[in-house]
């Protein structure tokens, strides 16, 4: 009796370990797509307009936001593939090292998007700061 529940639950981890990780593959493919439809998108709109240096910055800013947004899909779906594998040190390691690239990698895009690091704030002009603090009646 203990062998067919053993089989039993065997059987139904290995089930669920394989749709987890076909959740986790569906999740990586939607990443890429962001990725490429984020491009795509961006060309067309580039060249849809006249080649402008404002034009150009848009066109950088898209892509970058688009690069992004696919990184952290593609961070999550590691997350789901490494859930669905029998979890060790060596899978563990290997997923910390994926997201610390993919980490370094969107914060080198926010440098080059917005100017400033991901932790940075944003300087506000000295007049906005005293309009913030002023009260009204």
């Amino acid at each position: 009796m203990s062998t067919s529940m053993e089989r039993m639950s065997s059987g139904f981890e290995a089930t669920a370990s394989d749709w987890i990780h076909l959740v986790g593959i569906c999740i990586e493919i939607f990443g890429v797509f962001i990725i490429v439809a984020g491009i795509m998108w961006s060309t067309y709109l580039f060249l849809r307009r006249r080649v402008e240096a404002l034009h150009y910055d848009q066109y950088k800013i898209r892509i970058g936001r688009s690069l992004l947004l696919g990184l952290e899909v593609l961070v999550a779906a590691d997350i789901v593939k490494t859930i669905a594998i029998e979890l060790t040190f060596t899978s563990l390691g290997l997923l910390a090292g994926l997201v610390l690239v993919r980490t370094f990698l969107s914060w080198t895009l926010v440098l080059e998007i917005e100017g400033r690091w991901p932790w940075g704030r944003e300087l506000l002009p000295v007049s906005v700061v005293h309009e913030a603090g002023k009260t009204t009646s």
